[in-house]
């Protein structure tokens, strides 16, 4: 599917969720206006960029501002026609450091992104296999897992179930195989191919959790 390439790719509940902003109204802005409009998977999903995620976060900052969501779309298409792009000015804050486990089956690629996401500030915990996923996450109650698709054999796919099955927890499922479709449908919020470049982990990362670790100033207290 050529929506995965390099990019991430969000479902409209993941962007729901980042924005703040029902699915209901993400899908009436694209009907009615047509300047945002997804990709579709084989499935009917819609599909979002992270370009696109940060052209909504434009839009809602404008209806914040006292702009109708008319008016928002209209600014935007003004700024897409004169090449430039809307900045990502959220500025989110938050009180506790959010804990990222990383599933997966390579210990290099982990300790790479362990390496990359506690330098960004996030406290990390990794397993290596489906039973040591299972067991961090039912221990450590993660906010966000980075999950390989295919570890120990490809339980990657029950274990993203199983996973989100739980409020509030969010999967970013990566692969070396085109399984977008296929890991948005079984739960995962946002999805990467293998190998993974630093600035598209952190930044996927940060979207999905709302917020730059670097930025925050308080501890949490969680269960060693």
């Amino acid at each position: 599917m050529g929506a995965a390439g390099e990019q991430p790719v969000y479902s409209i509940g993941a962007v729901a969720q980042m924005l703040e902003v029902p699915a209901s109204t993400l899908r009436a802005w694209e009907e009615r206006y047509g300047v945002i409009v997804p990709n579709r998977s084989g499935g009917s999903q819609r599909l979002y960029s992270r370009n696109q995620l940060e052209l909504l976060r434009f839009v809602k900052r404008q209806i914040e501002s006292g702009m109708s969501a008319a008016d928002a779309h209209r600014v935007l298409t003004q700024e897409l026609a004169s090449g430039r792009l809307p900045a990502d000015g959220d500025g989110e804050k938050e009180e506790l450091r959010p804990l990222v486990l990383i599933a997966e089956r390579d210990p290099y690629a982990a300790e790479l992104s362990e390496y990359f996401l506690r330098t960004e500030g996030y406290e990390v915990a990794t397993a290596l296999d489906a039973i040591q996923a299972r067991l961090q996450f039912e221990e450590r109650s993660p906010d966000l897992v980075v999950l390989d698709l295919l570890i120990s054999g490809g339980a990657g796919f029950r274990l993203c179930r199983e996973f989100t099955a739980r409020v509030g927890t969010r999967v970013l499922a990566v692969s070396a195989l085109d399984s977008a479709d296929e890991a948005l449908q079984v739960g995962a919020s946002a999805f990467l191919s293998k190998p993974i470049e630093a600035l598209q982990l952190i930044s996927t990362v940060r979207d999905l959790l709302g917020t730059s670790a670097l930025a925050l100033s308080a501890s949490r207290t969680r269960v060693t």
